[in-house]
């Protein structure tokens, strides 16, 4: 059997953390979450995921600092990230871009198009 997809789903709402979860697993990804920055990046560095969707306005640490943490280690850079935040300015998607996300989803957003984001990214 071939190994499915881990895909990192860091966000501090319920409301959007179980619908994204159901809509992945459903697809037959492997689904890990994170609450927190700071918990984020010890569950990228343990479990190495393949794909991260990620808040900014985290607590403890915001998704920037996540973004950074994850790319400065060797062992999870090339992780994909999509940033998925109510944050959605042109100055915000361009500090995304700056801080190594590979894809920026603006709150609210439709399934269809965050599945069309992974799919596309994992290949």
């Amino acid at each position: 059997m071939v190994e499915s997809f881990k895909i990192l789903i860091v966000d501090d709402e319920p409301s959007i953390v179980v619908p994204l979860q159901f809509l992945m697993e459903k697809n037959g990804y492997r689904v890990l979450t994170a609450a927190d920055g700071e918990e984020a990046i010890r569950i990228s560095s343990s479990d190495r995921p393949d794909l991260i969707l990620l808040d900014i306005m985290l607590p403890v640490r915001d998704g920037y600092e996540v973004c950074q943490a994850v790319r400065e280690n060797p062992e999870t850079r090339h992780s994909k990230i999509v940033f998925i935040t109510a944050m959605g300015r042109e100055v915000d998607l361009a500090k995304g871009r700056a801080y190594g996300a590979d894809a920026y989803i603006t709150k609210p957003f439709a399934n269809a198009d965050v599945l069309a984001t992974v799919k596309s990214l994992l290949g």
